[in-house]
């Protein structure tokens, strides 16, 4: 099907998917992503079109004045660099309400996708991972990341669930899992900034598939402590201190080689934190508290489809 908007200057488009830097996914995946996510951008458009009551025909009025493909540039520029609105219509020479509503309606289809460990196979919910690490005999890692985010407005209600107890700052808090390699595999809604990490686990259904299903081993920080016994002992934590004071030298010494041997092979989650805050829109989220969710989830979903990509391009070099 052929879209008659109106498009970006051909020279423009080509700059903006040549170089990953601007938008984060290379030349092939953005292809990858325009022929999976455009036509069913277009069916959820027609779909909302003829859902509600109308004067005249379908089709009739105002025509788009951005195809599909620059709907998506847009919004990865948005999540890639933090990029407000405002400059994005600027750039695509289009009013600032277009380029929010194409915004709103791209992010939920890229969040939706789920996280790619292999060309044939997605990960959307926190039961595939397990699955998927289970069928495999693979370790997990998990961990949870702070996003700053706006302080809600003065006599809001629940205002100080935002306020992180780590950094005592108002963010929000998702729980990411990656594989040994610091893979991206899974990264749930977002949370308020209050929620313990253990707690968020718990909420996620976490405990109940370690309990009920394979035999698969997640490391985790402190703050997953008590989900090892809960779990019959999938989960692996850090060893507890039975000294608090006057340790002996010699449990000193096995203590920290201990706590030492675990975090060396817990920092790979980190690594895959960091990748996904190399994205700006998380780094601190200036927009709508109810978008983040969809926010993370979208930009977890493409930097575990470019890591695919780009894992495939070194094998067959």
């Amino acid at each position: 099907m052929v879209d008659h908007g109106r498009v970006v200057e051909n020279a423009s488009r080509s700059a903006i998917i040549s170089d990953r830097r601007i938008t984060g996914p290379s030349a092939d995946v953005i292809a990858e992503l325009v022929a999976e996510l455009g036509p069913l951008w277009h069916e959820r458009h027609q779909a909302g079109l003829a859902s509600r009551p109308r004067k005249r025909a379908l089709g009739a009025g105002a025509k788009h004045r951005l195809v599909f493909v620059d709907r998506l540039l847009a919004t990865l520029v948005h999540l890639r660099h933090g990029a407000t609105h405002d400059v994005l219509a600027c750039w695509f020479d289009v009013d600032r309400s277009t380029i929010t509503r194409a915004i709103g309606e791209v992010r939920p289809l890229l969040a939706e996708r789920g996280c790619t460990v292999s060309p044939g196979l997605r990960l959307r919910t926190l039961a595939e991972v397990v699955d998927h690490l289970g069928a495999g005999g693979e370790t997990g890692i998990v961990d949870g990341t702070e996003i700053r985010v706006r302080r809600p407005a003065a006599g809001r209600k629940d205002r100080d669930k935002f306020i992180s107890g780590k950094s005592k700052q108002n963010a929000g808090k998702s729980m990411v899992l990656t594989d040994a390699d610091g893979r991206i595999l899974f990264c749930s809604p977002s949370k308020p900034g209050s929620c313990a990490d253990i707690t968020h686990a718990r909420q996620s259904g976490l405990v109940e598939l370690l309990d009920n299903g394979p035999a698969v081993e997640i490391l985790a920080d402190a703050g997953y402590q008590g989900l090892g016994t809960q779990t019959g002992g999938r989960v692996v934590t850090p060893p507890h201190r039975k000294f608090k004071k006057n340790a002996p030298d010699w449990y000193e010494e096995m203590y920290e080689r201990q706590r030492k041997a675990h975090s060396s092979r817990r920092i790979r989650v980190e690594h895959g934190i960091a990748h996904l805050k190399n994205w700006r829109a998380l780094t601190r989220h200036l927009g709508r508290r109810e978008h983040m969710s969809h926010t993370v989830q979208a930009v977890a979903g493409l930097l575990s489809h470019q890591q695919t990509a780009d894992l495939i391009s070194a094998r067959q070099r």
